[in-house]
C-alpha cells in the first residue's frame, strides 16, 4: 500500500506548539520530514519539539518566534540553516466583535499576527524555494474568509486576506516551481477554542461548545489530526498538480446547511 512520505524534506510550521500547528508538525515528522516548529511561547515550542523527536526519531527543532515582528522572523529563519521545502503558516489569533464593536486596536492586533505574520514568514521562506526551483507554501485560512460569520468582523477580514495572499503567491511564483494553497477549516476543537470560550463566554462554555459543534451539519467540530492529514497531502508530491486553491474542510458547512 502506498503511503504519503516527506522523506528528505525540510518543513517549517508556525503556531506549532499546540492545536492544528502541532498536529501538522507531528504528522510531517512521522512521515519523514525534518521539521522546525515556530511559536511565540519558547517553553511550549521546545517541549513540543522534544516530544515529536522522541516519538519519531527524526530531526525536530523548536524555535521561539513572534511572527508579527520582522526581526524575530528573520532571526528564526536564519537559525533554520537548511533550504526550506515546505512552509505551513498556522499562527493566528481570533476576536469576537462586529464592525461597531471592533476597535482600531483590535483590528491592528489581528492584522499583525494573521496577515502580517503570514506575509513575513512567506517572505522569509520564499528565497530558498526560488533558489531550489521548488517549494510548497500552505496557509491556514478559514471558512470565515468566504462565509458571513456573525461577530467575526476582524477575524474574517484577516482570513480573507490570507486567502487573497495565497492566490497572489501561487500566481507570482508558479514559474519558480513553487505551489501555494490554503486550507479553510470550519470549527476545529483545539485548546485555542477552549481558551477562547473561557475568555469570551464565561459560565456559558458548555452551551457555546454545543452551538459551535452544531454549526457544522456533520454535528461536531473537526479535529487537528483531520486538518493535518489534508495538509500532508497538499504539501506532498502527490498534490503536485494543485496550486492556487482554497480547500474547505468544513463538515458540510458550505453545501449541506
Amino acid at each position: 500500500m502506498r503511503t504519503i512520505q516527506l522523506n528528505g524534506r525540510s518543513a517549517v510550521v508556525t503556531g506549532a506548539a499546540s492545536g492544528i500547528g502541532l498536529a501538522i508538525a507531528a504528522l510531517f515528522a512521522e512521515q519523514g520530514a525534518q521539521v522546525t516548529l515556530l511559536d511565540l511561547d519558547p517553553d511550549k515550542v521546545s517541549a513540543a519539539a522534544r516530544d515529536i523527536a522522541a516519538n519519531t526519531g527524526v530531526s525536530v527543532t523548536g524555535l521561539a518566534c513572534d511572527v508579527s515582528d520582522p526581526a524575530s522572523v528573520a532571526q528564526a529563519f536564519s537559525q533554520i540553516g537548511v533550504s526550506i521545502d515546505i512552509l505551513v503558516n498556522c499562527a493566528g489569533i481570533a476576536h469576537v466583535g462586529t464592525l461597531a464593536s471592533t476597535t482600531p486596536e483590535d483590528l491592528d492586533r489581528l492584522y499583525k499576527v494573521n496577515v502580517r505574520g503570514t506575509y513575513l514568514c512567506m517572505r522569509a521562506g520564499i528565497e530558498t524555494m526560488i533558489a531550489a526551483g521548488r517549494g510548497v507554501i500552505l496557509n491556514m485560512a478559514s471558512i470565515a474568509a468566504t462565509a458571513g460569520l456573525a461577530d467575526r468582523f476582524a477575524y474574517s477580514m484577516t482570513k480573507g486576506a490570507v486567502l487573497s495572499m495565497t492566490l497572489s503567491v501561487a500566481k507570482d511564483y508558479l514559474a519558480h516551481g513553487i505551489r501555494c494553497n490554503c486550507i479553510s477549516p470550519a470549527r476545529v476543537h483545539t485548546p485555542f477554542v477552549d481558551g477562547f470560550l473561557a475568555r469570551n463566554y464565561p459560565g456559558k462554555e458548555a452551551e457555546m461548545m454545543q452551538a459551535l459543534a452544531q454549526s457544522q451539519p456533520i454535528g461536531r467540530m473537526g479535529t487537528p489530526a483531520e486538518i493535518a492529514f489534508l495538509a500532508l497531502y497538499l504539501c506532498s508530491d502527490e498534490a503536485s498538480f494543485i496550486t492556487g486553491v482554497d480547500y474547505p474542510i468544513d463538515g458540510g458547512f458550505f453545501n449541506l446547511r
